[in-house]
C-alpha cells in the first residue's frame, strides 16, 4: 500500500513539474493579438491563473494530452472573459427600447459628434466673447429653460442626484410631505423614503396606496413643513378605484402655505408622445405650467440623450441649487454637457423625432418594422436554413422600457429563430459571442429580434451571418 501510494505521489509529481514557467507560456504569446490588446502585466496574471487551474485539474487526477496546449486553452477563455467585460458596442434587438443594462437612450449623430468635439480642449467653462471664466453648459441650461416654459434650468449627473440636491438644499431638517401611493422604488434600490432620510428631510406620509386627496396633504401642513414631493410613479401604475390631487392644487397649497412643490418626473418627456401610443407620460412643461416650483427628470429617458439629472423651475430656487456646495460634487462633465446641447438643439430645430433614437424608435410605424425585419430575414435565411435553424416573421410588442410608460405597448414584427436541437437560452448565448454582441429576448420558447431598436439593420445581418459562419 505504502509503495502504491508513494508510485501514485511520484507520477502526480512528475506530471506538475511538465507544468511550463509563466515565461514560458508568454514566450508563446509574444507577438499575439491577446498580448497586444490586454498587455504584458494583465496577460501575464492571465497566464498564472490559468497556470494555476491546470495544475488543480491535475492534482483530481484529470488527464491532459497535451499540457501547453491546455494552458493556451485557458489563457483564450481567461482573456476573452476579461476583454468581455469591458464596455463594448452591442445591437440591442430585445425591443426595449430605453434598456438600463444596455445604456438607455443611444445618442443621435449629432450628439456623438459633439462628444467627440469636445474631448478635447473646449469652452467648457470658457467665455470666448471676453476671453474669462464662463458658465458650465449655459446653451443647455437656457434651451431646457425655453423647452420647458420654465425660469431657469440646471444640469447634474443623474436623476437621483438631482433628487437629492433638491431635498438637501430645501428641506433639510423640515418635513417633506409626500402620498404613501408614491413612496417608489425606481431601481438599482433607489428608494423615495431612503433619499429623503439621508438628505436629512423627515417624511410626512399621507393618504393611502390608491387615493391620496389635496385635503390630504392640507391636512399635513405644519410648522415644520419645508417641501410637497410629487414623485412620478414612472415603473408602475395604480388603477381601479384611485385618487390623486391636482398639480395644479398642489401648487396653490404650497403658495398658500410659502413652502415649495417639488416633482420628481422621473422620464422627463419633452414632448407629448400620445401620438405614437405612449400615453401616460406627463410632459415637463405640464408640471411647470401647472404651477410647479421645481421639477427633476433624466436626459437618458425619454428625453434620448445622455444620463444626467435636470431640474427646472423658478429661477430663485434654481440659483440657490447653482450656488449649493454639493452642486459641484454632481456637476456634469463635457462630454455630457456637449452631448446634452446637441440634444436639446435637435428639440429646439423640431427635428427631435427624426433624429433622436429613442422618439424615432417610439414613432416608429409596425408596417416599417415588418419591412425592415423582412429585408434581414431575406438576407440571412439561406444561411440559417442550411444550419438547421427555422425563422420566421411575427407579431409582438415593443416597450419603451427604463422606467418609462409601463402600460405602452408598441406593435412590432417580431423575427423568430428556432432550432431542434439547440435551446432558446443556447441559440441567445451564441448571439451574444459575435464579436459585435446581439442581445435578443426569449418569448414563448423562442429567440426573438425586434428590429424596432435596431439602429443599423446591416450591422445585424453581418453579425448573424457571422455567428452561423463560426459554426462551419
Amino acid at each position: 500500500m505504502i509503495s502504491m501510494k508513494k508510485n501514485s505521489l511520484s507520477e502526480k509529481g512528475s506530471v506538475l513539474r511538465s507544468l511550463p514557467s509563466v515565461d514560458e507560456c508568454l514566450l508563446r504569446l509574444a507577438g499575439s493579438d491577446v498580448l497586444a490588446r490586454l498587455g504584458k502585466r494583465r496577460l501575464t496574471d492571465i497566464v498564472r491563473q490559468a497556470i494555476a487551474d491546470t495544475r488543480r485539474s491535475l492534482l483530481t487526477g484529470e488527464e491532459f494530452a497535451d499540457i501547453d496546449q491546455t494552458i493556451d486553452a485557458r489563457v483564450s477563455e481567461l482573456a476573452s472573459q476579461s476583454l468581455n467585460r469591458r464596455l463594448r458596442k452591442v445591437i440591442n434587438a430585445t425591443g426595449v427600447i430605453l434598456h438600463t443594462n444596455l445604456g438607455r437612450s443611444p445618442l443621435s449623430n449629432e450628439a456623438r459628434e459633439a462628444v467627440i468635439g469636445a474631448s478635447g480642449y473646449g469652452t467648457l467653462e470658457f467665455d470666448v466673447n471676453t476671453g474669462g471664466r464662463g458658465v458650465r453648459a449655459p446653451l443647455a441650461e437656457r434651451l431646457l429653460a425655453e423647452l420647458t416654459g420654465a425660469e431657469d434650468a440646471v444640469v447634474v449627473n443623474n436623476c437621483a442626484a438631482a433628487a437629492y440636491l433638491v431635498l438637501k438644499a430645501f428641506a433639510a431638517g423640515k418635513e417633506v410631505i409626500v402620498s404613501r401611493g408614491e413612496l417608489v422604488e425606481i431601481g438599482g434600490d433607489f428608494r423615495v423614503p431612503e433619499i429623503l432620510a439621508e438628505s436629512g428631510a423627515a417624511m410626512r406620509e399621507v393618504g393611502t396606496t390608491n387615493r391620496t386627496s389635496i385635503e390630504d396633504h392640507e391636512a399635513a401642513v405644519g410648522p415644520t413643513t419645508g417641501m410637497i414631493l410629487r414623485v412620478h410613479p414612472s415603473n408602475y401604475r395604480v388603477v381601479g378605484f384611485t385618487e390623486q390631487a391636482s398639480l395644479a392644487d398642489l401648487a396653490s397649497l404650497a403658495e398658500k402655505h410659502g413652502i415649495i412643490l417639488f416633482e420628481d418626473l422621473g422620464s422627463g418627456a419633452l414632448l407629448d408622445l400620445s401620438q405614437f401610443g405612449v400615453g401616460d407620460e406627463p410632459t415637463v412643461r405640464d408640471s411647470v405650467n401647472a404651477g410647479v416650483h421645481l421639477v427633476a427628470f433624466s436626459g437618458d429617458k425619454l428625453l434620448g440623450g445622455p444620463q444626467a439629472g435636470i431640474v427646472v423651475g423658478k429661477r430663485e430656487f434654481v440659483e440657490k441649487l447653482r450656488r449649493h456646495p454639493l452642486y459641484r460634487a454632481f456637476r456634469t462633465d463635457k462630454l455630457v454637457s456637449a452631448a446634452l446641447e446637441a440634444t436639446l438643439l435637435a428639440y429646439s430645430r423640431e427635428t427631435a423625432v427624426d433624429e433622436i433614437p429613442v422618439l424615432r424608435m417610439i414613432a416608429e410605424t409596425v408596417d416599417s418594422v415588418r419591412e425592415r425585419a423582412t429585408a434581414v430575414v431575406e438576407k440571412i435565411c439561406e444561411a440559417y436554413g442550411q444550419a438547421g435553424f427555422t425563422i420566421k416573421l411575427r407579431e409582438g410588442s415593443s416597450t419603451t422600457g427604463g422606467g418609462t410608460a409601463p402600460l405602452a405597448k408598441l406593435e412590432t414584427c417580431l423575427i423568430e429563430i428556432a432550432h431542434p436541437h439547440l435551446s432558446p437560452d443556447s441559440i441567445a448565448a451564441k448571439l451574444r459571442s459575435c464579436e459585435v454582441p446581439v442581445i435578443s429576448r426569449i418569448e414563448n420558447g423562442a429567440v426573438c429580434l425586434d428590429l424596432r431598436t435596431v439602429e443599423d439593420a446591416e450591422s445585424l445581418v453581418s453579425a448573424l451571418l457571422e455567428n452561423i459562419a463560426g459554426e462551419s
